[in-house]
């Protein structure tokens, strides 16, 4: 195995970082063999049936080969193990990032001053299903509905719920409809929900030159891109479809309005913290916190909706 990881490191050393080069090596051996990491390193007790890498085998060649092209290793292995979740990803989905497990870790100790149970949560832009799936499996008690404009990624979003043994409800809506905000029994009804979160696309166009081509050329650019002109698109528009306004707001008659405290979590782009921050205030959001990531950075912003 060692020879493997050598052979794996050396042929991409030249375009990956030592560290990135080295934890693709030993990705590429596990799922080629189809054991951990500690298991090929420090042995196993059954090793008669697992597979012998060689290093002409063709199929590690055109791993290796598509990582020469950047091509994402979730996307060539078609899954990924994020937060304690075994995810199934395609190019129609983007890659869960580390700061987006920070969100769900916070979202599942965050302690909500409800009077009824249990939580009812929306995760607008659900993408592969990874928060709303994280955040069930953590709390099975809560009720969580995850929207996106794409079919495909609902499809994937889908499938990664029955793959990680948890019902979530997952629909097709797009957050920019007329009719969305409007019809109060909507998927995306404000009057529904104790907690909204989302991670939004937030990287201007202008940035692109500062992505890596692993990210630029294959991950869904609708899920990572928003005009240098209006960076704060899709935030202004659900923190406006979620205002104290539309909260409290008409209501039909067997949905009263509701006396619980509702909040809004969104991961942000580092650069606008502080204009998210103002927008949220204007829209009538109150006890607004931003939380900074692991490296310092501000990647989470929070908000009361109404009382």
């Amino acid at each position: 195995m060692k020879a493997i990881i050598e052979h794996i490191s050396s042929s991409l050393s030249d375009l990956y970082g030592e560290d990135e080069t080295l934890a693709l090596a030993w990705w590429i051996a596990e799922e080629l063999t189809g054991l951990t990491r500690t298991q090929l390193q420090f042995g196993c007790k059954d090793t008669k049936n697992i597979p012998n890498i060689q290093i002409d085998d063709p199929k590690l060649a055109e791993i290796i080969a598509r990582l020469r092209c950047f091509d994402p290793i979730q996307y060539i292995f078609g899954h990924t193990l994020w937060a304690g979740l075994d995810l199934k990803l395609t190019p129609a989905t983007l890659i869960p990032r580390p700061e987006t497990a920070e969100l769900v870790e916070r979202l599942s100790t965050f302690n909500f001053p409800l009077s009824t149970a249990p939580v009812k949560v929306l995760d607008i832009g659900t993408g592969s299903g990874c928060i709303a799936i994280a955040l069930k499996k953590r709390h099975p008690e809560w009720q969580i509905t995850g929207i996106d404009i794409s079919a495909e990624a609902i499809e994937i979003a889908q499938e990664n719920a029955r793959r990680n043994n948890v019902e979530v409800n997952f629909l097709q809506a797009d957050i920019f409809s007329d009719s969305i905000g409007k019809n109060l029994q909507s998927p995306i009804s404000a009057l529904q929900y104790d907690l909204v979160v989302s991670n939004p696309p937030y990287i201007c166009e202008s940035e692109k030159s500062l992505m890596r081509p692993n990210v630029l050329n294959f991950e869904p650019a609708s899920a990572l891109f928003v005009p240098d002109a209006d960076p704060l698109l899709f935030y202004r528009r659900i923190a406006s479809l979620f205002s104290n306004e539309a909260l409290t707001g008409p209501t039909t008659n067997d949905r009263p309005p509701t006396t619980n405290d509702k909040f809004l979590f969104f991961e942000i782009n580092e650069a606008y913290s502080v204009e998210l921050s103002a927008m949220l205030s204007g829209l009538g959001y109150t006890d607004i916190q931003i939380h900074n990531d692991i490296y310092g950075k501000p990647r989470i912003i929070q908000g009361r909706m109404a009382r």
